[in-house]
């Protein structure tokens, strides 16, 4: 099997050329980065690719369909839901989907979370394509436009993904490669929901609220990435990191919530 990579250098979004062997059938999965590296693969390997899968609706992940339309002609297909959010979706693909594609096998797993039909696209069942539902010891965040809740990006994370073999490659929405077996062991997320390491009790604001830090992380962008459960509603989010102002006390004001994708 065929995997190359292209990522945006500010976006640090990943979009992917997925084919079964040279002179063979491909696909795209995701956009949003330069596409010139996986048009030249295209014709290096002399592939035809008829299909753009989206994992997503955001733009760091859909910015480039127009060149794959113009350059391939490729059918653009997405989850019903983040369909309704773009108006270059050709087709839906319903999660369960079967795509033959030459000699590959594509299903969509529904990994709701950071958006409400995040869709992470399994290959030949030994790749996944998660999107921004999990990354190198790191998940999504689910303060993003169309997220649903951090419920639902747990249940993804523990009950879809890390149910896979272990050695699974990951092949995330931003930066780096790595296995299910590496995140069920390493992912500091992970490893909590699991029950391996504890809960920080750790105080902290996020905008004018307060809220308890659960886990301070980093992230795939060098920054970090916060699990927190508001004081008022006891409710837990996973937010940026630079929403965040630890300790008792900084200024509630010093640290908005911006809406980042991740």
């Amino acid at each position: 099997m065929i995997v190359e990579r292209s990522m945006h250098p500010d976006w640090l979004s990943n979009a992917y050329l997925v084919a079964d062997e040279p002179g063979g059938h491909g696909v795209i999965i995701d956009s949003g980065a330069p596409p010139e590296p996986l048009l030249e693969a295209i014709e290096q390997n002399d592939l035809t690719v008829k299909h753009l899968l989206l994992t997503h609706h955001h733009h760091d992940h859909v910015a480039e369909n127009h060149v794959y339309q113009e350059r391939l002609g490729v059918e653009i297909r997405a989850h019903p839901f983040e369909a309704e959010r773009l108006m270059d979706v050709d087709e839906a693909i319903e999660p369960g989907e079967v795509l033959e594609v030459g000699g590959l096998r594509i299903d969509g797993l529904h990994t709701p979370g950071h958006t409400a039909g995040m869709l992470s696209f399994r290959v030949n069942d030994t790749e996944i394509f998660t999107g921004d539902t999990l990354f190198k010891h790191s998940v999504g965040g689910v303060k993003a436009p169309g997220s649903t809740t951090f419920e639902e990006l747990k249940t993804s994370i523990m009950d879809v993904l890390m149910k896979l073999p272990h050695e699974t490659v990951v092949r995330p929405g931003h930066t780096d490669p790595t296995t299910i077996g590496e995140e069920w062991e390493g992912n500091p997320f992970v490893r909590i929901w699991r029950g391996i390491d504890p809960e920080s009790d750790d105080r902290c604001h996020v905008g004018e609220e307060e809220a308890t830090l659960v886990l301070w992380a980093p992230d795939y962008d060098g920054g970090h990435k916060a699990w927190i459960r508001w004081t008022e509603s006891g409710r837990d989010d996973i937010v940026p990191g630079s929403a965040v102002q630890r300790g008792e006390g900084g200024s509630p004001r010093a640290a908005a919530l911006p809406e980042q994708p991740s």
